[in-house]
């Protein structure tokens, strides 16, 4: 390691020291900010268009009777699993109460918490699941194979009304700076070998969605590829911000890319709380900061937090 990566190393370091001195006055204010910022409700979607948040990096969409996910992570196992390295099934009777339907999965990473429900839900809805050579072999290892498509950089794909394509991203160095968390392809081969740890990362995608006549962009990790971003002028940007702190000027540089009108904050809640427990702030994920950097980037752009499971639009 050299001297300059080692600085930013102890730099991390000191930021989440310094975090956990001042952590109950951090999230009081982050609760604060996610209210002020809750989205009004003079701004409303297209008619028929819905949008709901469940928590992390999770997205329901429908419209005219066609209803697209995307990252849907409801079964929550607790931090203590995490530690254990013990394998955690997706919870059938928590993807039962939360997803009522589903036509397509868009997985922007297979991380746990962005995949491990992927292949209960498109066993219990018949959805097809389009991402990474990683979400196809984690679908295989269910059986579902058949239902995952592996998509194509910056192609368009079409659910009924929904114009999609995947762009290439990479994920947050979240290792202080220096590494990506469980990187590169899933690799076990038995289903019961799904400790969170085997769910690596494999490639790592942007979405962009059309749809009743409006565009969104999801960032899932808090890191981009600057010129594969060919989108711009998009409605709304679902911004996912746990870990942006790793990553260089990383708010500034995807709001100039993408030059959106609204941006919506996502994966910035506990996701090792239960998805019905009272939301709490993910570690130093610093809402109130966030907004900040939005604004430094554009005073343009309005920002609108959305409450977890409320959807937005009709």
């Amino acid at each position: 390691m050299g001297p300059a990566a080692l600085g930013r190393a102890l730099h991390h370091v000191v930021d989440g020291a310094r975090y956990l001195a001042t952590a109950a006055r951090a999230r009081a204010s982050d609760h604060v900010t996610a209210r002020q910022l809750a989205w009004p409700a003079h701004v409303a979607l297209p008619v028929g268009l819905s949008l709901t948040w469940y928590g992390t990096a999770g997205f329901r969409l429908a419209y005219q009777d066609t209803v697209v996910w995307i990252d849907p992570y409801v079964t929550r196992f607790g931090l203590g699993d995490l530690a254990r390295r013990r394998a955690v099934p997706s919870a059938s009777a928590l993807v039962a109460r939360h997803v009522d339907r589903a036509d397509a999965i868009l997985v922007g990473h297979t991380h746990f918490d962005h995949a491990l429900d992927v292949p209960a839900i498109a066993r219990q809805t018949g959805a097809a699941v389009y991402g990474s050579t990683a979400l196809h072999h984690l679908m295989g290892l269910h059986g579902l194979a058949a239902r995952a498509i592996v998509v194509a950089p910056q192609r368009d794909y079409h659910v009924g009304p929904f114009r999609i394509h995947f762009v290439p991203s990479v994920h947050s160095k979240l290792g202080l700076g220096l590494t990506i968390p469980f990187a590169g392809e899933i690799t076990c081969e038995h289903v019961g070998d799904l400790a969170p740890q085997a769910y690596n990362c494999g490639q790592v995608w942007g979405i962009f969605v059309e749809v009743g006549g409006t565009t969104f962009y999801h960032q899932g990790s808090a890191d981009l590829i600057d010129d594969e971003i060919r989108d711009r002028d998009v409605d709304v940007f679902l911004c996912g911000i746990t870990g942006r702190r790793f990553t260089d000027r990383y708010v500034a540089r995807i709001v100039r890319r993408l030059a959106p009108k609204v941006v919506v904050p996502t994966h910035f809640d506990d996701f090792f709380r239960p998805l019905d427990a009272p939301m709490e702030m993910s570690f130093n994920v610093n809402l109130t900061g966030f907004a900040d950097e939005v604004h430094a980037a554009s005073r343009e752009m309005a920002i609108h937090a959305l409450a977890i499971g409320v959807p937005i639009g009709r």
